[in-house]
């Protein structure tokens, strides 16, 4: 099932050079966004490799209750919008509420679904439903091969534009490798 997925002005999959996907986990203000996707940019750009600006509105699975989480999504999806008008990269970002996924898709090219979040039935239905590119991070505690009920899952929809993302594998606790 490897095919191509064409964002922003290139493809990436199927035969194509790698695709940087980066930026900071979360987002913590307009000027660092800009300034990291600006950064990143011109790395890519240098060493030819197409690149993709990733950052987060809201982390809900912080470990810690008080831990920052982001601006929010109505603040968060705006500094993500001027990253893209401003820098001309594309933007993915993750959702982690099927409510989530109207705004973030009128604002991102790629909806992300977090790795913890990537068995959620409806969840990854929702999100696929969007007609968005869809990039799973593969939970650690799955095999590679269980991957394809997930990617059946969106499939299912009639969205083929489908990324897979390694996250690490689990060797027993708090030992992600």
């Amino acid at each position: 099932m490897a095919k191509s997925i064409r964002v922003g002005g290139f493809e990436i999959g199927a035969g194509r050079p790698l695709a940087l996907i980066a930026g900071p986990c979360v987002i913590e203000g307009r000027e660092s966004a800009l300034k990291h996707a600006s950064y990143l940019k011109e790395v890519a750009d240098r060493v030819g490799v197409p690149f993709i600006y990733k950052s987060s509105y809201d982390k809900a699975n912080r470990s810690a209750l008080h831990s920052y989480r982001g601006p929010g999504i109505e603040k968060g999806l705006k500094i993500l919008t001027q990253v893209k008008k401003e820098i001309g990269v594309p933007i993915l970002t993750d959702v982690h509420e099927k409510e989530q996924v109207a705004l973030a898709r009128e604002n991102v090219d790629i909806l992300q679904i977090p790795a913890f979040l990537c068995r959620q039935t409806d969840f990854v239905i929702a999100v696929a439903q969007s007609g968005k590119i869809v990039n799973i991070k593969k939970g650690q505690f799955l095999a590679p091969w269980d991957m394809r009920n997930v990617v059946e899952k969106i499939v299912s929809t009639g969205n083929e534009q489908i990324l897979v993302t390694e996250r690490g594998v689990s060797f027993g606790y708090n030992n992600l490798v």
